[in-house]
């Protein structure tokens, strides 16, 4: 079969891959995954506008933490449509361009959310280590600067992935490992060189996840020599409990990717269902898990959450 030029990549199609050997499972699968949408959307959501209505909530930590759920819709939302369709209807394939589109949104979303991250825990370092110049240091206008600054460096350094894609022939079977559309899954698909897109695609990783998780640990080396040197011992749990939220926030988002990495490389003959369970772990975890994690374990949250639906009984 020839390679497919630029222009029939208009009418080109991948099939996606639901779960291995489970196929009879679907079902029941689908309310699983369904659920897991719903409390992720509707838990982010109920954070951001718990954050947008009360006034209480206009503090950096929170303002921050309402771009962390910004980010968890995000990627929940891009994976929905694919995921849902093919546990539900049998929708294995989709367009080639539409596929390009997901894959686009969600590494930007996820490229965010980690930059979210790194901005969240220099947000810990200022609170504990100057905490006099707290919200003189992180103002509003710097606050929304942050969070451009992290927009415009997601969507900027993926948008190229796409765009080199669409560039190159395609003639094999398209068949991809996941139920949505990964940039590591489709480089295996065209039938030319990809050892360009393959070093881009490492240099945009590293660049983004691998510095920005090094900057986290750095700021967290920085925030307990800065405890340390605090007198009181009832003063240092109160600063670190402080930090308990966002390094939950951290270990859920980082130690997912590092599993799925690791399996990648390591156990590359390992069965195709683990990969797909631990890729869906990695995408679907942090977004259900850390509206929870922040709702049990910061109480303004809790009280933000509770002024909506108590706002709402009135209203009726």
């Amino acid at each position: 079969m020839g390679a497919k030029n630029n222009e029939s990549l208009d009418f080109l199609s991948v099939f996606l891959t639901g779960l291995p050997g489970l196929e009879a499972q679907h079902g029941w699968f689908s309310i699983l995954f369904f659920t897991m949408y719903i409390v992720a959307i509707v838990g982010n959501s109920l954070i951001m506008a718990a954050v947008q209505t009360n006034p209480a909530l206009h503090e950096p930590m929170y303002l921050f933490l309402s771009m962390l759920a910004v980010t968890e819709v995000g990627v929940s939302v891009s994976t929905l449509p694919t995921v849902m369709g093919i546990l539900w209807f049998n929708a294995f394939q989709v367009d080639f361009d539409g596929c390009l589109s997901q894959m686009f949104f969600i590494h930007t979303f996820s490229c965010m959310e980690s930059g979210v991250l790194l901005a969240m825990s220099y947000d810990r370092f200022v609170a504990i280590y100057n905490p006099l110049r707290y919200t003189a240091i992180l103002t509003l206008p710097r606050i929304i600067c942050m969070g451009l600054g992290i927009t415009l460096k997601s969507v900027t350094l993926m948008a190229s992935l796409p765009v080199l894609l669409r560039q190159l022939p395609y003639c094999h079977t398209n068949i991809l490992s996941h139920s949505y559309c990964l940039h590591s899954d489709l480089i295996q698909l065209p039938c030319a060189d990809t050892k360009f897109n393959s070093i881009l695609g490492l240099a945009i990783v590293l660049a983004t996840f691998g510095l920005d998780s090094l900057l986290i640990v750095v700021s967290y080396i920085l925030i307990l020599y800065t405890v340390l040197g605090i007198a009181s011992g009832e003063g240092r749990r109160k600063a670190l409990n402080t930090c308990v939220s966002h390094i939950c926030a951290v270990l859920v988002y980082y130690v997912p990717m590092i599993g799925v990495s690791v399996m990648h490389r390591a156990a590359k003959h390992a069965s195709p269902l683990i990969h797909t369970l631990m890729s869906n772990i990695y995408l679907f975890v942090p977004p259900v898990l850390n509206p929870i994690i922040y709702s049990v374990k910061t109480k303004p949250i809790r009280q933000g959450i509770a002024a909506l639906f108590s706002c709402k009984r009135e209203l009726f």
